[in-house]
């Protein structure tokens, strides 16, 4: 075959290499919310739904200990009358307990807020002491302490970072990549120190008040598992399915080990 056959078969037979190469099993498919994906339905607010509840705590809870502070000085002025937080009762409700959907929104993906969630450094505690926050959305970390803190972040699906404080009024910048429930937060310097985040892909997600109340609103309509947290107590889920329109109570009652 003469060296100008060969330069005519290139051209097809490269176009035919492109072709095989661009079909068939192999390719794989693009992930939901990855671009190119076909975008969900958006959620149209008149038929949004609602899910609301009372976190309720079964036995005795335990007393609010002082937490001490003679280590540092300062924090034993700014945080005078601080006492354990892992468990906040009135009226045999629980406070602090993370509530959020865990499954039934299927390929929705939602665009994270671009305001930033703070986490403060305040009387030698972190506030809040549990907090949710979606993938991609701004943390702000503040000091507003006159004494040194650090925030020691744990996570396991996210990068970790410990990143120092000294002056009061530092602020710190964070975004979380990846969903996860929970990230911890400590402080290397006041050992009491702690919080927990939950890092999240949808906005769907509360923390239960003093009054152990929570609230999830703007749900499309469906069947979803919910999920509520609580750091000593553990976690437990809940079948919901609420209709357009509808407002449909979800109670958890956690139990206090005998």
């Amino acid at each position: 075959m003469s060296l100008r056959t060969l330069k005519g078969l290139a051209v097809p037979m490269f176009a035919v290499a492109i072709a095989v190469s661009g079909c068939g099993g192999s390719q794989e498919e693009a992930p939901a919310g990855a671009p190119g994906a076909a975008p969900a339905a958006a959620i149209d607010p008149a038929t949004a739904a609602t899910i609301t509840g009372i976190i309720k705590l079964e036995g005795t809870a335990p007393a609010a200990d002082p937490i001490k502070m003679n280590a540092d000085p300062v924090c034993v002025k700014e945080g005078q009358g601080a006492t354990t937080e892992f468990i906040v009762a009135e009226d045999g409700n629980l406070a602090n307990v993370l509530v959020y959907v865990k499954d039934g929104l299927g390929d929705r993906t939602f665009q994270a807020p671009t305001e930033a969630v703070t986490l403060d450094q305040k009387g030698c505690q972190y506030t809040p002491h549990v907090f949710g926050i979606m993938v991609g959305q701004p943390l702000e970390i503040v000091n507003s302490d006159p004494t040194l803190h650090n925030i020691h972040a744990i996570p396991k699906s996210n990068s970790e970072f410990n990143t120092g404080q000294p002056i009061q009024g530092m602020k710190f910048a964070h975004t979380f990549t990846a969903k996860e429930v929970m990230v911890p937060f400590k402080c290397d310097v006041h050992g009491w120190m702690n919080a927990h985040a939950a890092v999240l892909d949808h906005p769907f997600y509360a923390v239960s008040g003093k009054d152990g109340k929570f609230e999830l609103k703007g749900l499309p309509p469906g069947k979803y598992t919910v999920e509520a947290w609580h750091e000593k107590l553990g976690a437990q889920t809940m079948e919901v399915t609420v209709a357009e329109k509808e407002s449909k109570p979800a109670d958890f009652t956690f139990k206090m080990a005998s």
